[in-house]
Formats: structure tokens, C-alpha cells, sequence
């Protein structure tokens, strides 16, 4: 058998080993590697600092306050130059909607209905809904007004973008759920999808939510209208959705899932939304 060299065998006379053996796969200090003022090396302060930044919830990335600002800043223009740009929309929401959003979940939590939604989660996708169901509801119904209106615009919800940038899980279903039920605000204030149509309905939800994105939208969307379409919105559309938005009820606060029987004009009034112009 192949002897040890004499440099290689253990000297009983020789001294401690500097650093006791380690289990495979850990990595041996080193003194030139630099502490911290604990004496913690920097890959040990590295790793702490990160564990407040893991993913929260699927499709989660995790950013910093001025990741944040530039996010917006740069989806705000993006989204100014194409308001139908929804991804663009989408991050302005999330990135700015640091006030609005723990409001409105409060506002949820203090409400019997908006409670159970935020445990159960409810979803409205294609996937949950019964479409061929809702098609066979009496004209006037939530349920069928939705889908005309799914179809006569070329809609999907599917559409709505998963959030990304809320840094908490349970606020990032709240602006899950403001998207999701967008479309219904569209059917309950009876208005279709052109500029005209987004800009009336971003009026009732900045009222409503409070959303840096819906005031910008409502304030800077109708700088695309036409002369006539901008007399309409300024005499008539703003001031109803500005006072149905005041004088409403949380719109997060519907189970729509549950309602679809009932008819457009009792949720309404249920909630305090005057009949549109």
C-alpha cells in the first residue's frame, strides 16, 4: 500500500488544528474575510438582510421604497401615453397604492360581507365561472348583464394581471380583487370601454378607492376627448360619478359571486349608485 508522506502524517507532538473539521458543504472561515462589528461575517449579514425580502405569494418580486418610485415613475408615463396599456396601469397601481390599499382592506375587515371575502378569496375567472349559467339569467340580472357586457366589448377577465409589487399577501388580494371586479363597475354604471366610458368610471373609483391610479387617470384621461365628448363629461358623467361615488358604498364590499340573480338596478340602490345620465 501507497505510504503517506512524512509531511502528511500527524505528528503526535503537533499543535490543535487551527479550525476543526467541517460537515461537507460548509465553507471554512477565513481570516481574511471581513467581519462586521459583531463579529459576523458580511455573506452572514448578507443573508440576514435578505430574509426580509423573500417571496411572498407567487409571481411576488420583492422591491425597495425607490425601486418603487421609479417603477411608477416610469409606468406612469407609460401608461399616460397608452392608457391601454394594462400591464403599465397595473404597476402604477401597486406601486403607489401604499395608503390606499391598507384602507380599503380595513375597510373590508369592518364590513360582514367584504370579511368573508378576504378568507374565503374568491376569484372571477373564466375558470369560476359558469358562463352558460350566466347567459340563461333574466335580462336586467347581474349575472347576464355581466356577460353582455363581456361580450359586447371583447372582454375577458382573464385579462387581470396577478400583482407583483405589494409587498403583503393579503393587500395584494385586495388590488387582485379591485381588478377582478372592474368590469362589474363597468356594468353597474352602464358604461362601455372607449375613453369616454374609462375615464367616467375612473372618476367613481378614485372616489372610491382612493387609488393614485384612478385619480391620474380621471384627471389626465380626458385630455384625448373630443370638444363634444369632453362638454358631456363635464356637465353631466363627472358630477353623477362624483356624487354616486360619495354616495356608494364600498364596491369591495359585494360578494358579486352570490348576487348574480339579482338585478342591475337593486344593486344600485342597495349600494347608492344614482341611475346614470
Amino acid at each position: 500500500s501507497r505510504r503517506c508522506p512524512r509531511s502528511e502524517r500527524a505528528s503526535p507532538s503537533a499543535g490543535p488544528v487551527p479550525y476543526p473539521l467541517l460537515p461537507a458543504g460548509r465553507a471554512r472561515p477565513s481570516h481574511s474575510e471581513p467581519r462586521g462589528r459583531d463579529g459576523r461575517g458580511e455573506e452572514e449579514e448578507e443573508e440576514e438582510e435578505m430574509e426580509g425580502w423573500q417571496q411572498l405569494y407567487p409571481g411576488h418580486i420583492p422591491t425597495s421604497p425607490l425601486q418603487k418610485a421609479l417603477l411608477a415613475a416610469g409606468s406612469a408615463v407609460m401608461a399616460l401615453y397608452d392608457p391601454y396599456r394594462h400591464d403599465m396601469v397595473a404597476v402604477l397601481g401597486e406601486t403607489t397604492g401604499c395608503l390606499a390599499l391598507p384602507n380599503l382592506r380595513d375597510k373590508m375587515k369592518n364590513h360582514p360581507e367584504g370579511y368573508r371575502i378576504l378568507q374565503e378569496r374568491p376569484r372571477i375567472r373564466l375558470s369560476t365561472l359558469d358562463m352558460a349559467r350566466l347567459q340563461g339569467l333574466p335580462d336586467g340580472s347581474l349575472g347576464r348583464e355581466y356577460v353582455r357586457f363581456l361580450e359586447s366589448n371583447k372582454v375577458s377577465p382573464d385579462t387581470r394581471m396577478p400583482p407583483k409589487f405589494v409587498d403583503d399577501e393579503e393587500l395584494a388580494y385586495v388590488i387582485q380583487r379591485y381588478r377582478e371586479v372592474h368590469d362589474l363597475m363597468h356594468t353597474l354604471l352602464g358604461m362601455p370601454t372607449n375613453m369616454l366610458g374609462e375615464v367616467v368610471v375612473k372618476w367613481f373609483e378614485a372616489i372610491q378607492t382612493g387609488l393614485p391610479m384612478c385619480v391620474l387617470g380621471a384627471a389626465l384621461g380626458p385630455v384625448r376627448l373630443s370638444t363634444r365628448k369632453l362638454q358631456v363629461l363635464a356637465t353631466e358623467l363627472v358630477p353623477w360619478a362624483i356624487r354616486s361615488g360619495l354616495n356608494a358604498s364600498c364596491v369591495l364590499n359585494v360578494y358579486y359571486e352570490q348576487r348574480w340573480e339579482q338585478p342591475v338596478e337593486s344593486l344600485r340602490e342597495e349600494l347608492g349608485i344614482f341611475p346614470p345620465p
